[in-house]
Order: structure tokens, then sequence, then C-alpha cells
């Protein structure tokens, strides 16, 4: 049976992060970069990341990107959606080898910037970029003014080259964040990780809860959900990335608790297997990997008890297998 994994590695250093096009350093500049929001890092993300690299391996590979995402900007009373907060979406791309994330701070004042500004003054003037590498439906500017042809033609103009990526596909179609989304929302992160190339997660402090997990033999990690997609709420096999790189396994619980009193916002509770410590205040990373059952009401805490105790060994029999 498997149990904690201590002592893993720390991978790839996460790329340094500029906030401001402005003013930056020598060696933050003339770099070969991929272009777009970059919600999830997907397989598709990973294929520009490629691209820009490919096209001049001689220069530092970054990536430019927006933080918040500008749909929060937008549109602030949506339900949350991001697949990868800025964090986790650094730490993937450095897996990538992304040694530069311009993750630019993105406000109704950016949003003012025309196309041709924002290739003139933030691409050129700022981080002097030797090369471009976008899909062909990036858009960008005032009221997204500019497409992959304007770039074109400008980036020509100023001696920047540009590589616009053909789409990732698979027989279902292109891999889009939006099609991850539905897939974590109808319960398949199986799925979801076939497109993101690793296992879906939620990055979050612990906060404390009302400790009735440890009253009947399940003690919990809660996590609010924050600005992260909700995924179908229910209980899942899980594994746990702990604050000092070790890897726990567990059961979680996705969900507004309707057996206990019901809460008006959905958090994710997870019980850790054969693990004895404090939590409270870690920053740990909880990964999803098989959907096990929706969320229900119980009919008492008796009930409840034994559905979790069915829920944890059908999860370490999931995860022993996987593993």
């Amino acid at each position: 049976m498997r149990q904690v994994r201590a002592g893993r590695k720390p991978g790839p250093d996460a790329p340094r992060v500029f906030r401001n096009w402005r003013d930056l350093p020598p060696d933050a500049r003339g770099a070969s970069v991929a272009l777009g929001n970059m919600d999830g890092v997907h397989l598709g993300h990973a294929s520009l990341v490629h691209a820009a690299h490919a096209a001049r391996p001689d220069a530092p590979l970054a990536v430019l990107t927006f933080e918040p995402h500008p749909r929060e900007v937008f549109r602030p009373d949506d339900p949350p959606f991001r697949l990868t907060l800025a964090a986790e979406r650094a730490e993937a791309l450095g897996r990538l080898g992304v040694k530069i994330l311009y993750e630019l701070t993105f406000d109704r004042a950016f949003s003012q910037i025309s196309a041709e500004t924002f290739i003139a003054d933030v691409l050129h003037a700022g981080i002097d970029a030797r090369h471009l590498a976008s899909g062909p439906d990036f858009a960008f500017g005032h009221r997204r003014g500019g497409d992959t042809t304007l770039l074109a033609e400008r980036a020509e103009g100023l001696g920047i080259g540009l590589t616009v990526v053909p789409l990732l596909s698979d027989a279902r179609g292109p891999i889009a964040a939006t099609r991850i989304r539905r897939l974590l929302q109808d319960g398949y992160p199986e799925r979801a990780a076939a497109l993101l190339g690793r296992d879906w997660s939620i990055r979050g402090v612990v906060a404390h809860g009302d400790e009735r997990g440890r009253t009947i033999g399940f003690p919990t990690a809660n996590i609010p959900l924050g600005r992260h997609l909700e995924p179908a709420r229910g209980v899942y096999a899980v594994t746990v990335r702990l604050p000092d790189g070790s890897e726990a396994l567990g059961v979680a619980n996705v969900g507004r608790r309707p057996t206990v009193g019901a809460d008006l916002e959905s958090r994710l509770e997870v019980h850790l297997f054969d693990f004895d410590g404090d939590l409270y205040g870690a920053d740990i990373t909880v990964a999803l990997h098989s959907f096990l059952r929706s969320e229900r009401k119980f009919a008492g805490l008796d009930e409840l008890r034994a559905q979790i105790a069915a829920d944890a060994a059908e999860a370490r029999r999931i995860l022993d297998l996987a593993g």
C-alpha cells in the first residue's frame, strides 16, 4: 500500500516574474516570448512554449501573460473559473523551461492600451522581444482590436520574428481551457489530466474548520476554493503535496456538506491517509485523480461516517493501482 512519500526533490526553478514591462534589467530583455493567458498551462500552451524556444533557442525563453485574468476584470460577477492561479501557473511554466514570466498587471487602464501601442511600447520598447509565438486566435489591445495579422505586419517592421502556432487538437477537437473546465465540472478529472499533461490540482492555505471530521474519526484539512474553478461536487481520490515536498494520499470532498447544515460556499475538505500532523496555515496542493461519487445528504452522522469509510477504502484501492 502506498504511504506518505517523503523527500521529493523540488522541480525546476520557477521563472523570474516581472509585473511591469518598463525599466527591465538587461538580462530580462531580448527573449523569445510565448503570448497568452495560459490558464491551466495545458498541452496546447506547452506546444506554444516549445515553438517559442524552437524559433530562437539562443534567446531566453519567456511567457507574457496577464494577472488577473482579463475576464476577472471585465466580468467580476462571474463564478470563479481559474484552472491555475498565479503561483501554480508560474510553477507549471517553469517545468516547461520558461525562465522569464512577464505577468503584466491587467486593469481597466491597461485594457485601454491600443493594439498598436501594445506592440510598440510593450513588446518592442519594453521587453525587446526577439521572437513571438501565439495561437491563431490571439487577440490583444483595446477591445481586442489586434490580431495575428496585425501582429505579423508590425513585428516584421520592428525586426521581431513571429510564429503562429496551430491549435493543438485531438479526436474531440482543439485542446482548450474551456474544454478542460467542462470536463472537471462534469466529474472527469482523468480526462482533464490527459489534456493538461498532469493531474489538475487546487492549491491553497489550510484554514480552520468546525473540526467535525475529527469527531467522526476522519480529520480533514479544509481549503477554500477561492478563485479556483469549482469541479463537480462530490468525493475524489487525491494526492496532496505537503509544504516539505512530500506527498500524501487521501480522499477529498468538494461541496457544501448538506448532512451537517449546508455551507453557503463550497469548500475542499481532504482526509490524508496515515498522516498525523498539524497543517493549519500550511500551503498545500491537492491533485484530483478520480471522481468517486456525487455529493449527497445522509440521514445522520453514523451513515455519513460509514460512507466516508467506504469512500476512503475505494480511494486507497484506486491510488494503489495508480501508484
